[in-house]
């Protein structure tokens, strides 16, 4: 498939996807939303492709969000029902997802890097939800993803006063995973892919089902206990890699996974 405003590359198991509007810091607007959500479905289908990486063109920006200039001109407006990106109401994608961010990540452009599973940071990425500043809202997740993963109050003192926020500070916050120099971003995004393709597809895959459904569980008991229903969890214990982890740990050898 080839696409105009992304690009896309696998590197063995890892699909490696690049946002490519670099003279607008990676904007989007309603062709490239459409570009990525193929993309992100092509992913989700290839049994060869575990982990994936999102990150953006050029050293200025990961995204710098919704292509307001777009919006203001009259461009053609709309998105796929997987949202913002392809990504952002995307539910069911249970292979994991790391942002590597270049740069700034503003409004959409930061809901993407929180929709992913890890987010590993260039020491110049900058991080904010500033759509109050122009009148509009967070309605790509922010509002609903960053306090989850910071807290109530944190996530209210960024998102109330809208302020930026450095890949130091958000590593200190606890949104971002690791903080990489600008040169070593990618490096260290992918060794991060690395350790999680070194761990069987599978049990990746019914982990993270399982973690992101458990927060919806009423309680810690109903989690335990509906967990053995997920679609993901039944998949792994009905897979071949659920024999082949524990037979290569007893012979001593490197587990050969196939996913399935």
């Amino acid at each position: 498939m080839t696409y105009q405003f992304i690009t896309v590359d696998r590197d063995g198991p890892v699909t490696i996807i690049t946002l490519n509007r670099p003279e607008v810091m990676n904007a989007l607007h309603s062709p490239m939303h459409f570009e990525m959500d193929e993309a992100l479905n092509a992913f989700a289908a290839d049994t060869g492709q575990w982990v994936g990486i999102i990150t953006g063109a050029g050293e200025r920006a990961f995204s710098a969000g919704n292509d307001l200039k777009w919006q203001a001109s009259g461009g053609k407006m709309g998105s796929p029902p997987s949202g913002f990106a392809g990504l952002t109401t995307r539910f069911d994608l249970a292979k994991p997802l790391i942002a590597a961010v270049n740069g700034v990540a503003m409004g959409g452009g930061f809901e993407i890097a929180l929709a992913c599973d890890l987010i590993v940071a260039s020491e110049t990425a900058v991080f904010a939800l500033p759509e109050p500043k122009v009148g509009l809202a967070a309605l790509a997740g922010g509002m609903h993803r960053l306090p989850r993963a910071i807290g109530l109050k944190r996530a209210m003192g960024m998102i109330l006063t809208a302020r930026r926020v450095s890949a130091q500070e958000g590593f200190t916050l606890g949104f971002v995973n690791e903080v990489a120099a600008p040169g070593e971003l990618m490096t260290a995004a992918k060794r991060w892919a690395g350790l999680i393709s070194d761990c069987g597809p599978m049990s990746i895959r019914a982990s993270k089902a399982t973690v992101l459904r458990g927060l919806d569980e009423p309680s810690l008991a109903s989690a335990m206990q509906n967990q053995r229903g997920y679609a993901e969890i039944k998949a792994l214990v009905a897979s071949e890699d659920f024999v082949e982890g524990p037979l290569a740990f007893a012979q001593k050898r490197a587990p050969q996974w196939k996913g399935r």
